[in-house]
């Protein structure tokens, strides 16, 4: 079951410490996909990898002699890790709402993209690009460019440099094979209907501030 007022984790934790975060939402209650699938989705996939995390942090801590390709491994495995727990949470975070956006991130988005329209039309076809296969699609606020920007990924380890990921869709086929076979459109339009926007507001506004400090 969801529980309400859990966030994700703020302050630093130490090797091996991370937890695993409880759906921010009923799974009950989602529009088109399942109970089954999303707490598949969140006890297999996302927990596991927290502790496959938890474990290479271990290892990491507990090397008396960091021999470079031993550490290069362990580096790589951490990477992927880490992103996956990062990406999941944002994920699930941006789950659990009514599929409608509204106010300034809407206004945002139509102001970059030319319509609200145009982007959510260039957001799917994104990630119909990932069907059967692999990786996240994600509507990012570079503090670069100080601009919205949708990215691809391939996998957990390729991200958009600087960017502050807003919404987060995951195209793993574990995100949707139980609900949806191979039928990865279908899945992301059903995403869409479920869509938090009110957290994606939020997740705007901090990603402006950080990008207003960074030009103090």
């Amino acid at each position: 079951m969801a529980q309400e007022g859990k966030k994700l984790e703020t302050e630093g934790v130490g090797p091996g410490q991370h937890r695993i975060v409880p759906l921010p939402f009923d799974p009950r209650k989602l529009n088109g996909i399942s109970e089954k699938m999303i707490m598949s989705h969140h006890e297999n996939n996302y927990a596991g990898a927290v502790k496959n995390l938890n474990r290479t942090e271990e290892m990491l801590a507990g090397l008396k002699e960091p021999a470079p390709f031993l550490v290069g491994g362990l580096r790589e495995r951490e990477l992927t890790f880490a992103n996956s727990k990062v990406l999941h949470e944002l994920y699930f975070g941006n789950l659990g709402g009514d599929g409608k956006a509204s106010g300034s991130v809407e206004k945002a988005i139509a102001a970059t993209f030319g319509s609200f329209a145009s982007w959510e039309a260039q957001f799917k076809a994104t990630g119909a690009a990932l069907g059967g296969g692999s990786g996240w699609v994600t509507l990012s606020y570079s503090l670069h460019l100080q601009q919205l920007r949708i990215a691809w990924s391939g996998g957990h380890t390729q991200a958009l440099a600087s960017g502050v990921p807003l919404l987060v869709m995951d195209m793993y086929e574990h995100a949707y094979q139980i609900d949806y076979g191979a039928a990865a459109a279908k899945y992301v339009e059903t995403f869409f209907q479920n869509v938090h926007w009110d957290e994606v507001g939020r997740r705007l506004e901090r990603a402006q501030l950080a990008a207003t400090a960074l030009r103090a």
